[in-house]
């Protein structure tokens, strides 16, 4: 394990891994607050592959590790894999997206460690091609985000089928209700270690905003990239469609611009975040399908091309850049009519954003001069009827 975390360049524990490790390999039940940047997947690989020390010949999995999206079981298997050098550990990803077939075949030839999204792994549980009868451990990565697009059913279910003696490590942003009554549940007296800041947002990210109307968002994003020059950026929008709309004009001015959402299918998704990792793609534009989990270290800028539709997801949105102490900044666009929104994001953040502007760029249209009110106008002349014609009524339009 030491050869393997020097070849990897860890050298010095994050607070997150200098607190779980040593509970989880005591055997402990572990709920863990903290945010995604923080070496939280080291965290808990680093024990799991202890603990399976290297004696891991058997067919079933002796660890499940549950995370809410495609592109973050990838992730954490990497990391396993990583971490595993020079040690036989089988990690196997399954997820949707790719051919089930594949994914019943690599279980068939044996794993150790199983990552996968919830869903996928219902539906290997359902054909017995994933058994859970020898598992040890079991990790809820991410699992406030796995609560909130709907997977509680699913996990619950999976935790029924896991054996009663067992070790349960919870990973969580934040510990809302939901994932109380869920550690309550399946948790043997966990422990609870919380290692957020005071406040929700990295300290190293600098975090701005532009007033701007909607009309003019792109003129100004093209003017930003320009002034900013970033070694990796994240654009976000708010929907599927604008996403493509926004790649279509951008990726004319720019070749290193390309694009990820949930309706790509799953090998495209994987290409663009091959390409991402390895800085052939310099900016990402990208629906909330990558607002979490997602770590690729380089990434300098973070551009809210459309607001996030809760604050929640502005904090998750952010913190893809400034991780393990890195620099970064955050823009957002915000229209006339978002102020309350901006508002809202503060009081969460406990932060006030700075106002940025674009020297010789006006971002909001200049105000009309005031019209004169009919009241004060003169009456026009009314034009008399022609000789056989009605005179046309005047209809009062509703607003």
């Amino acid at each position: 394990m030491l050869a393997a975390l020097d070849s990897a360049a860890y050298h010095n524990p994050s607070p997150v891994q200098a607190g779980m490790i040593p509970r989880a390999l005591a055997g402990v039940d572990v709920l863990g607050q903290a945010r995604t940047g923080t070496g939280k997947t080291a965290a808990f690989a680093i024990p799991i592959l202890e603990k399976l020390g290297t004696t891991t010949d058997g067919p079933l999995p002796q660890a499940l590790i549950l995370v809410p999206t495609r592109e973050l079981a990838v992730q954490v298997r990497d990391e396993i894999s990583k971490l595993a050098k020079g040690r036989k550990t089988r990690c196997v990803a399954i997820y949707g997206g790719k051919p089930i077939r594949q994914q019943i075949e690599k279980l068939s030839r044996g794993s150790d460690v199983v990552v996968g999204t919830p869903g996928r792994v219902i539906d290997l549980l359902a054909r017995s091609s994933l058994r859970l009868e020898k598992l040890e451990i079991v990790v809820l990565d991410e699992a406030d985000r796995m609560l909130d697009i709907g997977f509680r059913p699913d996990i619950e279910k999976i935790l029924r089928r896991c054996p009663e003696k067992r070790q349960t490590l919870l990973l969580s942003a934040t510990v809302a209700p939901g994932i109380e009554r869920l550690a309550k549940r399946y948790m043997v007296d966990p422990e609870i270690m919380d290692f957020s800041p005071n406040t929700k947002t990295v300290d190293t990210i600098e975090q701005h905003y532009f007033s701007v109307d909607e009309e003019r968002k792109y003129e100004l994003l093209v003017r930003l990239l320009d002034r900013e020059s970033p070694e990796q950026a994240i654009v976000f929008c708010r929907t599927k469609r604008g996403t493509d709309r926004l790649h279509h004009k951008l990726a004319k001015k720019n070749p290193a611009v390309n694009l990820i959402h949930g309706d790509m299918p799953q090998p495209a998704r994987d290409r663009v975040m091959r390409k991402f990792r390895a800085g052939e793609v310099k900016i990402l534009i990208a629906t909330d399908v990558v607002g979490r989990g997602i770590d690729v270290s380089n990434i300098s800028h973070i551009i809210n091309y459309d607001m996030p539709q809760s604050s929640d997801d502005y904090v998750h949105r952010v913190g893809r850049t400034g991780r393990m102490g890195r620099e970064g900044v955050a823009y957002s666009f915000v229209t006339p009519e978002q102020g309350i929104e901006l508002t809202r994001i503060e009081m969460l953040i406990n932060t006030l954003l700075k106002r940025d502007e674009i020297e010789g760029f006006q971002t909001v249209a200049k105000a009309a001069p005031p019209q004169e009110s009919p009241a004060d106008a003169e009456p026009a002349e009314k034009k008399p009827a022609a000789p056989g014609q009605r005179p046309r009524r005047r209809h009062r339009r509703a607003l």
